[in-house]
């Protein structure tokens, strides 16, 4: 993918903008890029998160992340490399969700920091991750086996991480009711997920649990409330009982309290509205029909697209991406002769960079990427790694031009 996105961004056609905000607070507006181009897509994805809102959360100084959070903490995100994450006094985590971000999460947490430390995870995560005193993680999911939402090949990936010990609670869940035998029976991808929690089933533990590092993967719980102590640190997390009522999980009213230090929630991305589009926040999508953009009114917005998770929702990997982007430019062929000035020469990435230049924004050109690029793999060359990630964009920026008095 590296490889076809480099060939991609240096075919002289394209002309890339780095380190430019589109919308407020940033140098150029939606309803100005399109002044430019006969055609915008929008493809931003989703950079918020759905929340829990569970009581006890206001009362709660530290301990409670989302996945997001987490992912670009130990991926180097700018946004998240200076967050608190406190590993050395966590034992036990939580994790909301049963999506394959989460089951990326308990992954991380539990696999030997050793096979990190030669990848391209952020080099403070694997710090982190050394002194580690994490020896339980927990999955939570408020249905059961047959509506889990992550994949076999992630499930298979963490169930066989080495000296691990796995439980699949509550015991017989995985004795499906006529109802979920049907859903499963059905579903390829779901019938493979049952089947490898089946297999791990007759596979013995690998070692005392209260050494070894284990992994519970709870089904028919919902988290209720948080627990915490008299300084404000997550102690607990209260979760209720559930059943399923035809695909929906409604609660029984039974309690049980799970002690935990740190909490992270998987329960779905959201994206975020865009200054001069509409926004369906219910959905929390761009509306649009096969990718081009609807109006308030019902009408379809001549040159405007979206594509990716603001076109569908935070579904999909990254194959679903790929036929939901030719869905959007096949759409967008079809609508050609309709775009704004079609017939007009637009000013295009000229005119941008006047604008952009005119208003004391120096993008980052893809060559400026090449040259971060290539000095993130010299740094991770001196330390065993791929790359060693700057997490500053101002570090970036120096790099981009020229400057080498990088923040340590």
């Amino acid at each position: 993918m590296i490889n076809q996105f480099t060939a991609l961004a240096r075919d002289p056609r394209v002309t890339f903008f780095g380190n430019v905000r589109v919308g407020s607070p940033g140098p150029v507006s939606l309803s100005e890029l399109r002044s430019y181009y006969n055609a915008v897509v929008l493809a931003y994805g989703a950079e918020s998160d759905r929340r829990l809102g569970l009581a006890g959360e206001s009362r709660l100084e530290s301990g409670l992340y989302s996945a997001r959070e987490f992912v670009w903490w130990y991926n180097g995100h700018p946004s998240a490399s200076t967050l608190p994450i406190d590993l050395k006094s966590a034992k036990s985590v939580a994790v909301c969700g049963l999506g394959n971000v989460a089951l990326d999460c308990a992954r991380i947490l539990l696999r030997p920091w050793e096979e990190l430390s030669t990848t391209d995870a952020a080099s403070h995560a694997i710090n982190a991750l050394r002194e580690s005193n994490v020896k339980q993680v927990h999955l939570i999911g408020r249905r059961g086996p047959a509506q889990a939402a992550f994949t076999p090949k992630e499930l298979r990936e963490l169930l066989n991480l080495p000296g691990i010990n796995v439980r699949i609670l509550p015991d017989g869940c995985l004795n499906l009711s006529p109802a979920c035998q049907e859903e499963v029976r059905t579903n390829r991808v779901k019938r493979r997920i049952v089947e490898v929690m089946q297999k791990l089933l007759a596979r013995p533990n690998q070692g005392d649990e209260s050494t070894n590092r284990s992994l519970y993967i709870h089904f028919y719980r919902s988290p209720h409330d948080l627990v915490c102590d008299s300084t404000g640190k997550l102690s607990g997390l209260r979760l209720e009982r559930t059943m399923l009522a035809g695909n929906r999980a409604v609660g029984t009213g039974e309690f049980e309290t799970l002690p935990i230090q740190m909490l992270l929630t998987s329960i779905g991305y959201k994206s975020l509205p865009m200054e001069g589009a509409p926004f369906d926040e219910k959905r929390g999508i761009i509306p649009n029909v096969h990718g081009q953009v609807v109006t308030e009114t019902d009408t379809v917005d001549p040159g405007l697209f979206v594509c990716g998770w603001i076109k569908r929702g935070p579904t999909g990997i990254i194959g679903t991406n790929l036929t939901d982007a030719e869905d959007t430019v096949e759409m967008m062929v079809k609508q050609k002769a309709t775009f704004p000035s079609i017939h007009a020469v637009k000013p295009g990435g000229e005119g941008l960079a006047s604008l952009l230049q005119a208003r004391g924004c120096s993008p980052i050109s893809f060559a400026d990427w090449e040259k971060i690029d290539a000095a993130e793999k010299e740094r991770g060359t001196l330390v065993g790694k791929p790359r060693e990630k700057f997490t500053s964009i101002l570090d970036m920026v120096g790099v981009a031009r020229g400057s080498h008095q990088l923040r340590q």
